[in-house]
């Protein structure tokens, strides 16, 4: 899975990629919509090579998405079969997490939406749902610029947070090819 666009590459993870993602994962500021909330550099090269296995077996993943210009790995981006928490399984769930350094250049809105062209042309896909916290403004706000819907009837509890966090409580979101 590689895609581009005029400022960003979405590729398979690389061994490079792990002590930058690395950072970007104990960076309490990124994940304080996550949880758990940071994660250690062994966890994070466990999530790398869980989105190596799901490239292979599926032809799609959670892949890195670096700067062409310089080849800097701004975070990642992409496709993933979501867990049993979503109701209404099984879907193909968009994600991303980007560095700090890099939140606000537009990055995440230009690497998504070719990630959904990609999943419409390239994978024949009918639908793409994205999912957050409710409080995760940002993400919703993304996921909204990228012409996603929500219905309300649709929200769910993410079995995979205890109960009583403020990170429980999440919004579906439903995206397809012509709106």
């Amino acid at each position: 899975m590689q895609i581009e666009t005029e400022r960003l590459r979405l590729r398979p993870w690389q061994e490079r990629d792990v002590a930058p993602f690395s950072d970007i994962n104990a960076d309490p500021e990124v994940r304080r919509y996550y949880y758990p909330s940071i994660l250690t550099p062994a966890e994070t090269a466990d999530v790398i090579a869980e989105c190596d296995a799901h490239l292979r077996q599926h032809g799609f993943a959670f892949v890195a998405l670096e700067r062409k210009t310089d080849a800097a790995l701004v975070g990642g981006l992409g496709l993933s079969i979501a867990g049993d928490e979503i109701p209404g399984g099984p879907h193909i769930e968009i994600g991303w997490i980007l560095g700090r350094p890099y939140w606000r250049n537009g990055y995440a809105l230009e690497a998504a939406g070719a990630c959904l062209k990609h999943a419409w042309r390239r994978l024949g896909l009918t639908e793409v749902i994205g999912y957050t916290s409710r409080i995760n403004d940002p993400s919703r706000a993304l996921m909204e610029k990228l012409g996603m819907l929500s219905d309300p009837a649709e929200d769910f509890d993410d079995a995979t947070v205890p109960v009583g966090n403020p990170l429980r409580p999440h919004v579906l979101y439903r995206a397809r090819p012509n709106g």
